[in-house]
């Protein structure tokens, strides 16, 4: 998985030279170095890859719900895992073609959309399917976005101490380093507390 797939705040992952002034001429290298790791740590842990199946469950489910256009679709699975999971519109597209050409749902177009809405056969399987969790509500989906939360929150505020690094003043910068020190201060004491 590479740093486009992820969404990474920090944009492609390069080391040293890449930077400004390369690795040691850049004031911020050790942070830049800090990022890169917190980030590593956090594509380690989910691939965000799901399965046809998977795609076509999760889009039956959204339709019962209301008709939706393909964008909608891919943003609310996205939305529903807590941003964990993402399809690509090269693997929702392909579905609705395929639940279309199956009978199960019908496109209507307007504005240049076509939005997407179950048949009867659709609505039927969708209901038999209901029995099972949706994608976005499996353990492991649910238990990635958990694992992920933190380091996910770490990356923005590195992110935003690097701009701090880059743009602000020595009094604002001075500033940034006493937040990140009390940050730092009360992280520790969350675990003394348990």
């Amino acid at each position: 998985m590479n740093a486009s797939d992820t969404g990474n705040p920090f944009g492609p992952r390069h080391r040293g030279a890449g930077r400004p002034g390369g690795a040691s001429g850049f004031p911020g290298a050790g942070l830049w170095e800090a990022m890169d790791q917190l980030w590593g740590g956090f594509e380690q842990k989910f691939t965000g890859r799901m399965g046809r199946g998977d795609v076509r469950s999760a889009v039956l489910s959204l339709l019962k719900e209301q008709p939706m256009h393909g964008y909608q679709i891919i943003h609310e699975i996205e939305q529903r895992s807590d941003g964990m999971w993402k399809p690509s519109p090269g693997s929702v597209y392909p579905t609705l073609q395929m639940l279309a050409d199956e009978g199960l749902i019908v496109a209507e177009e307007s504005a240049g959309k076509k939005t997407y809405s179950l048949t009867e056969a659709g609505r039927a399987e969708a209901e038999q399917a209901e029995d099972g969790s949706a994608p976005w509500e499996m353990p492991g989906m649910r238990e990635a976005s958990r694992a992920t939360a933190l380091p996910k929150s770490g990356a923005k505020l590195a992110q935003a101490a690097a701009q701090v690094a880059k743009a602000g003043s020595p009094e604002q910068v001075a500033e940034a380093v006493a937040v990140l020190d009390e940050a730092r201060r009360k992280l520790y004491s969350i675990l003394a507390q348990g």
